[in-house]
């Protein structure tokens, strides 16, 4: 059904592996009265879990230009090591490697034991999504504080983005620095509104990589993630609330003209 799913929506479903002795994992999401929600997790052993890294599709991770990855694959093994040999096969072919860390306590052992998790692996990235929240989880400090979000940086980091909610977002550079304005809209839900940001810029990224390194283009290119990332909070669901670039760029000329 969900393999279904991405292909109704055009995506490219080559290097989905079915597991025959176990089921997908299932995510329960409860949404409070202002549409933040808490998840409810049913794995244990999930296929995802005991993905393999004879299973990687190479040729699949080698042929991308960005590599984009989370945490919760680095849980329990043999995923990790999986996890692990594909960043390792998309870097050396060149393709830039992406960490939205996504965390989610309820999969881990314990708070430190998600961390250190989320911490393996920091050093490997060249582009790092985070929200506030998990800046004060990962840092145990005040996201609000520059000197706070800049203790996650590092020489290697291309981009280094904080998202504030409906505040906009943040981003850190080697040569600048600054912070975008979001839109005010009204919440329904915000599950899949992170993602919806992250696929926008990665996009973006995709179709021209120079925006790295041209603030102008980039903080353009960070307004329609905001527009995407806003439009998702306004629906139900993740898949079905995501919008279309046409619709995001619709959204953006109607916010200015009001």
């Amino acid at each position: 059904m969900l393999v279904d799913i991405l292909r109704e929506n055009k995506v490219n479903t080559d290097g989905v592996c079915f597991d025959m002795g176990a089921r997908t994992a299932l995510a329960f999401v409860t949404l409070r009265k202002d549409g933040e929600r808490e998840f409810m997790f049913y794995r244990n052993p999930s296929a995802d879990m005991l993905l393999k890294e004879s299973e990687l599709n190479m040729s699949l991770i080698k042929k991308a230009k960005i590599f984009h990855y989370g945490s919760i694959s680095l849980i329990s093994e043999p995923c990790r090591s999986a996890h692990l040999a594909a960043m390792k096969s998309a870097k050396e072919a060149g393709a830039l490697l992406s960490y939205d860390p996504n965390v989610r306590l309820p999969l881990w052992p314990s708070d430190e034991a998600c961390r250190s998790g989320i911490k393996s692996i920091w050093f490997e990235a060249d582009f790092i999504k985070v929200s506030d929240d998990e800046v004060q989880f990962l840092t145990q400090g005040d996201p609000e504080n520059e000197e706070v979000v800049m203790s996650l940086w590092h020489d290697k980091l291309k981009m280094l983005l904080i998202t504030d909610g409906e505040k906009g977002c943040r981003y850190f550079s080697k040569n600048f620095k600054g912070r975008v304005t979001g839109f005010s809209v009204k919440v329904v839900d915000t599950t899949g509104a992170g993602d919806s940001f992250v696929g926008a810029i990665l996009t973006a990224m995709a179709k021209d990589p120079s925006i790295l390194d041209n603030e102008p283009k980039f903080r353009e290119a960070l307004t329609f993630a905001n527009a995407c990332g806003a439009i998702c909070t306004t629906k139900k669901g993740a898949i079905p609330a995501l919008p279309t670039a046409s619709q995001a760029k619709e959204f953006i000329s109607s916010s200015k003209a009001k």
